[in-house]
């Protein structure tokens, strides 16, 4: 983060897929890191059941913190939202691996209609006739005429979406809960050659990976969470791009777009 010039003081929500170590131990650094640099503000934790836990454990031993940590528990239970606020609602999705496990799916909010400004001024609109337009009401003119929404306002941008999937056995069942994203992390530990393995182990190969994006109809699929074993991590790429071919391997520091408009296919 701080070589990619991140500033840590303004996460305030971070979302813990599962209690591995590859997946929590940077965790507690990060926590000390902004201490260190003077947060004041809470800094709220979103897992599994033992993450409550085990922070609590950590800061018995490396605390106290000049900051507050709220640790919320995600239920095992499938529910609508576990955070919500005025831009975006964040959907827990349970995952099959040897741990309690989530991904999580990210979805901004409708936004209100957009004014067209000719219109504003045209029709000399006041703030309640604004508000009412905004929320899809066609305008009455005083002798009766009648102005649909059409004419006074123009669609917001596409609410955009993102699911991040982590360490999973290949499961069809993601397909309906991400159908649609505009970007999807699916992890791809595995190459196809070794899909028993990755069953063995509750992981997801690239090709697999490659066949949820496909049928939920993603924007973008982005793999990683690769295994050492293999030294030439390009190869899962490919495989995966032979069925999804808007296929990209993550790495550190990539940014990875997503447009305020999806093409139609």
């Amino acid at each position: 983060m701080r070589r990619f010039g991140i500033n840590a003081s303004r996460i305030h929500h971070l979302f813990i897929s599962h209690l591995h170590g590859d997946h929590v131990f940077g965790l507690f650094g990060l926590m000390s890191t902004m201490g260190l640099l003077g947060r004041k503000v809470p800094l709220h934790l979103h897992g599994p059941k033992r993450l409550h836990e085990m922070i609590r454990d950590h800061l018995k031993l490396f605390g106290p913190l000049p900051f507050e940590v709220e640790v919320h528990t995600v239920p095992a239970r499938d529910t609508p939202y576990i955070y919500e606020d005025d831009k975006i609602r964040v959907k827990a999705v349970p995952l099959k691996h040897r741990t309690m496990t989530f991904g999580y799916l990210f979805r901004e909010k409708e936004r209100p209609l957009n004014m067209r400004k000719e219109s504003i001024r045209e029709f000399g609109l006041g703030i309640e006739e604004i508000a009412r337009a905004k929320r899809g009401e066609d305008l009455k003119l005083g002798n009766g005429t009648v102005i649909p929404n059409s004419r006074l306002t123009h669609p917001p941008y596409h609410p955009r979406s993102y699911a991040y999937i982590s360490d999973t056995l290949f499961d069809r069942g993601l397909v309906e809960v991400i159908r649609g994203v505009d970007l999807l992390f699916h992890e791809a530990t595995f190459a196809g050659k070794d899909e028993k393995l990755a069953a063995e182990t509750f992981h997801s190969t690239a090709p697999q990976a490659a066949m949820i994006a496909r049928e939920a109809g993603v924007g973008k699929l982005l793999i990683g969470h690769f295994s050492s074993r293999y030294r030439d991590q390009s190869m899962l790429v490919e495989e995966a791009r032979e069925i999804f071919s808007e296929t990209y391997g993550v790495n550190d520091g990539e940014v990875y777009s997503v447009p305020l408009e999806r093409e139609s296919s």
